[in-house]
């Protein structure tokens, strides 16, 4: 079945810009990502999008789609009505490059904030030993393909770009979670998580949960662990009293 779908597409750059309506065809089975490389193909060829394998493995074409952040290559063009106008615009939280692509840089520099695995002193490699059952919790956060749609959700920073120096988002705060839980892991992350990289400004709405394209539970199983770790660590009188103990020796 094929038929002429009504797309509104955001074209511009970081000057400004607007959406501009368009009439493509549409064919049974297709997806977003294949409207728009027809839309590229046949009337707007200096539109720039981003994409790499068009399997939802690749994170490289998120965008928003009639205002939800989305994969395009995992948005079936079924899910609209044949008269319905499909507004595709980019991600909100970063800032424009060119038409659907973003400057997403603000990710890799808080990528490289986190401090990498740190085992403790005396193991040397090919010395780590431990139990499937003990990396099983984390291994949910290793499927992630840095999408950046929990990023560009977290209204955090979509809707205070001044928080972005002192908060590292969803996607970073699972990835210290995953190391806290790590047992191997002998850096402090709790400390880190709160001091360095925000935990504190995460009010656990679920809306970087809602949007993930690999269903992880980001807010269930990695930021409110987190979360009460970082509280037992600071409020819990035993452990307070244990804390007073130890600078006492």
């Amino acid at each position: 079945m094929t038929y002429k779908g009504k797309f509104r597409v955001w074209r511009g750059d970081a000057e400004g810009g607007d959406l501009q309506d368009y009439e493509v065809e549409v064919n049974e089975g297709e997806v977003v990502l294949d409207v728009i490389h027809r839309l590229q193909a046949t009337q707007a060829p200096d539109m720039a999008v981003r994409w790499n394998c068009k399997a939802g493995k690749c994170g490289s074409c998120s965008a928003e789609i009639n205002g939800m952040p989305k994969l395009m290559c995992m948005c079936r063009m079924n899910t609209f009505d044949e008269d319905e106008v499909v507004t595709v615009t980019p991600m909100r939280t970063f800032p424009v490059i060119r038409d659907l692509v973003t400057d997403v840089s603000y990710n890799y520099t808080k990528a490289r904030e986190v401090k990498a695995f740190t085992p403790p002193a005396d193991l040397k490699p090919g010395e780590y030993r431990m139990q499937q059952v003990d990396v099983e919790r984390s291994q949910e956060f290793r499927k992630c393909i840095e999408c950046f749609l929990c990023q560009n959700t977290c209204h955090v920073i979509r809707d205070h770009e001044e928080n972005k120096e002192s908060f590292s988002g969803p996607r970073f705060l699972m990835r210290i979670a995953e190391l806290d839980m790590h047992p191997l892991d002998a850096a402090d992350r709790q400390h880190q998580a709160q001091d360095d990289h925000g935990l504190g400004f995460c009010n656990i709405t679920k809306c970087c949960t809602e949007v993930c394209p690999e269903h992880i539970k980001i807010t269930d199983n990695a930021l409110i662990p987190m979360k009460e770790r970082v509280a037992d660590r600071k409020y819990d009188p035993i452990v307070w009293l244990g804390n007073k103990i130890r600078r006492r020796a």
